[in-house]
């Protein structure tokens, strides 16, 4: 007999594989940027300025890997940076008006791809079904990115 435990084991297994092959699927139809990219401007817009070390602590990377970045991200107009009122030695990394123009694009892309998907393949019942899913993975998020 299969417990509650184990189905849900099964459940989040699926969904793993699932959201996985989604995300793949539609960075590999859809995006305009790199990730590496996308995200560091995602995080800067969501976030707002960030030192290099907030940034990094952020992306998950090395001070390094965000300074290439930052260096790359400025020399394309994508970001910019300005003294740091806290650290007189160090500067905050801000998007800047191209850098906003830029992510939008990404993911307008992302939402036009996503969209012509549910128009061409869901009936309008699972159209409905799908309308919870938002709701239902952002409460997952926050239980699980709540520290235990």
């Amino acid at each position: 007999m299969t417990t509650e435990d184990d189905l849900a084991a099964e459940l989040s297994e699926s969904l793993r594989q699932s959201v996985g092959a989604f995300v793949r699927a539609t960075r590999s139809r859809a995006d305009t940027l790199p990730p590496s990219r996308s995200e560091t401007l995602g995080l800067l817009a969501r976030s707002g300025p960030q030192s290099m070390a907030e940034l990094a602590a952020g992306r998950g990377v090395s001070h390094q890997t965000v300074s290439r970045m930052v260096t790359e991200l400025e020399q394309l107009g994508l970001l910019g940076r300005s003294p740091n009122p806290e650290d007189a030695r160090g500067y905050l990394i801000a998007i800047s008006d191209r850098g906003r123009s830029a992510l939008e694009a990404d993911r307008q892309a992302r939402r036009d791809r996503i969209g012509a998907a549910i128009s061409a393949v869901l009936t309008p019942a699972e159209r409905k079904v799908l309308a919870q899913v938002p709701g239902l993975l952002d409460r997952l998020s926050q239980e699980i990115a709540t520290p235990t």
